[in-house]
């Protein structure tokens, strides 16, 4: 709950205001009884009419008042409400988009979606609650009890002995289903994964006809949550027919002993009907601390989840200068022994499942160089690029760009330096022109050129509305040459300092990619590329060649120099140049 009180803290005035407001309402309604009761105890006897309806006007207006102060409230509390979860879900995606990998693999995409989703409304619901329920509930509580007290302690006598009892119930019940709702919540985890993976792979599930297979398998995770959530909300119900049969039974004796007390002339029969709506009103007030503390452990798990992300410390800070000073040696980017392993952190065996991804790897790049990357699925390729632009830090040795350890770079100033197509990257739901410009202040010609040097320029230039065509989701409309060529021309276009390419010519043809190539070392010679692919054809003009195999470089030079020196780069080149043959 901390989490929330801070957010709500810069927004207290206005909270208070409509705290205020709720408290006027309340304690107006509270009137509204007690009109009753001295209206037909003292004024109706009078058998004066104007009086009768002087006091009948009076719980009119006052019942009017009483809703629209808690129409002003509520509203007020819903826009506050809705400042605080806006605040916090900005400041979640930011955090969420400032994890090193290793966090964002840890807290996994799906769990991160949930609470950004499903746990910020948990939130919000809190909030706006705490501003209404939470000062409507006491004062129908206490308010009622005293001027119960106040009409007929015997009567009040009743609450006393019942309400009590209640809250001890309620709290304990709470108690226990806070952590019923975090398994929820993370039951949510993993709908929300196997949703985004069906959605994701929805045409190979129907290509393989494994549609049912999908269905029984999100049954399952749907099952899940719906037990765990059955589960709680079980237990958080069970003070619900409780209150209800306490409810009736009090009901019961007020009756039964107001009656008494009204034959005997100790009270008068107005007293009995307003005891009846306060004792209406402190139940409901009981049963608002019940949902209360339901919401409430709803909000605590969910704030908790929240706040883990929150509070997830920086493991990528920035390094001083002369603790990141970079030995003597050439090179623009430069990998000097470097290991590294997903998730290895504490783990010193491969037998634990620490096995290196990246395993002693040097290599060095000048200015204007270019480098491919080649080896079977698996071996460490995207790795490599991953360390480069810092989305993890090696476990051991050092990463060097400029003359720099890429620790000692703000990561914004380093990402900066690249223009970057990854394996599987994103079309945006928007225009081809803003999926290039994706937010950056390039010119009309920027974006041309870098069309141009795409080789995308014919297929934009055949559609009717050109740049501003619209791509579908994940660029859906689009073939997956045509989504990679608006990729590389993304790439391109603010003419960075090194370019990633990592896979991105899998679906052009040998033609269009040969184009591409070309366009790149000829228009963009200052640029240090940094090429991953499956084909020899598309690396072998590269400056350097690195061959990997199970984390290793197994081979290391030009194309010419590894065909003789490296076989299983050549067996890898007769196989693909054979096959074309």
């Amino acid at each position: 709950m901390a989490l929330i009180y801070r957010y709500m803290r810069v927004y207290a005035r206005g909270i208070g205001a409509s705290m205020l407001v709720k408290l006027a309402g309340a304690l107006t309604e509270l009137l509204i009884p007690a009109i009753l009761e001295h209206l037909i105890d003292e004024i109706v006897p009078l058998n004066r009419m104007e009086q009768v309806v002087l006091w009948g006007g009076l719980m009119v207006v006052t019942a009017l008042v009483t809703r629209q102060l808690n129409v002003i409230a509520n509203h007020a509390a819903i826009r506050n409400a809705h400042h605080v979860s806006y605040d916090l879900r900005r400041d979640l995606f930011a955090k969420t988009a400032n994890l090193s990998g290793s966090q964002f693999d840890a807290f996994g995409l799906p769990s991160l979606i949930s609470r950004m989703t499903s746990d910020s409304y948990n939130v919000q619901t809190c909030v706006q609650s705490l501003q209404t329920m939470c000062v409507r509930v006491p004062i129908m509580l206490v308010g009622g009890i005293t001027v119960t007290m106040l009409m007929d302690p015997v009567l009040s006598g009743i609450l006393c002995v019942i309400v009590p009892v209640l809250i001890v119930v309620i709290v304990g019940v709470s108690r226990y289903g806070i952590p019923l709702y975090r398994r929820v919540q993370e039951r949510l985890d993993d709908v929300v994964r196997t949703m985004r993976e069906d959605i994701t792979g929805i045409r190979v599930i129907k290509a393989l006809s494994k549609t049912e297979y999908e269905k029984d398998r999100f049954a399952a995770a749907s099952d899940a949550m719906a037990k765990a959530d059955i589960r709680a909300s079980t237990v958080m119900a069970v003070p619900g027919p409780l209150m209800q049969t306490c409810l009736s039974i009090g009901l019961t004796l007020v009756v039964w002993v107001g009656a008494g007390r009204v034959d005997e002339g100790l009270i008068k029969p107005g007293v009995i009907l307003a005891f009846l709506t306060y004792f209406n009103m402190v139940m409901q007030g009981v049963m608002g601390v019940n949902r209360i503390f339901m919401m409430l452990s709803k909000a605590t798990a969910s704030a908790n989840r929240i706040a883990r992300v929150l509070a997830a410390p920086d493991d990528q800070p920035v390094l001083p200068a002369e603790q990141a000073a970079v030995p003597a040696g050439p090179g623009f980017i430069r990998f000097e022994h470097v290991w590294f392993r997903y998730g290895g952190e504490g783990k010193t065996d491969e037998s634990e499942g620490g096995a290196p991804c990246l395993r002693d790897i040097s290599f060095t790049l000048n200015r204007g160089e270019s480098l491919g990357i080649i080896g079977p699925t698996g071996c460490g390729k995207t790795t490599i690029l991953n360390l480069l632009m810092r989305f993890y830090d090696a476990e051991s040795g050092g990463v060097f760009v400029d003359g720099r350890d890429v620790r000692s770079y703000p990561k914004d100033e380093l990402r900066r330096k690249f223009g970057v197509v990854l394996q599987n990257d994103m079309v945006f739901y928007n225009t081809l022109r803003e999926n290039i410009r994706f937010g950056r202040d390039l010119s009309e010609d920027d974006l041309l050129r870098a069309v141009e040097d795409a080789v995308a320029a014919e297929y934009i230039d055949s559609l009717e509305d050109g740049l501003d065509h619209q791509a579908d989701i994940r660029g859906a409309n689009l073939s997956g040459g045509q989504r990679q060529r608006l990729l590389i021309s993304r790439a391109l276009a603010a003419d960075p300092d090194i370019l990633v390419l990592d896979d991105s010519s899998s679906a052009l043809d040998y033609k269009t990619d040969a184009a591409l190539r070309k366009a790149i070392f000829e228009r963009h010679k200052h640029s240090t590329t940094i090429m991953v692919a499956q084909r020899v054809s598309s690396i072998q003009g590269m400056t350097h060649i690195l061959v990997m195999d199970n984390g290793r470089c197994i081979g290391y030079g030009t194309h010419r120099e590894l065909l003789d020196t490296c076989p299983a780069y050549a067996e890898i080149y007769r196989a693909q140049m054979g096959a074309l043959a």
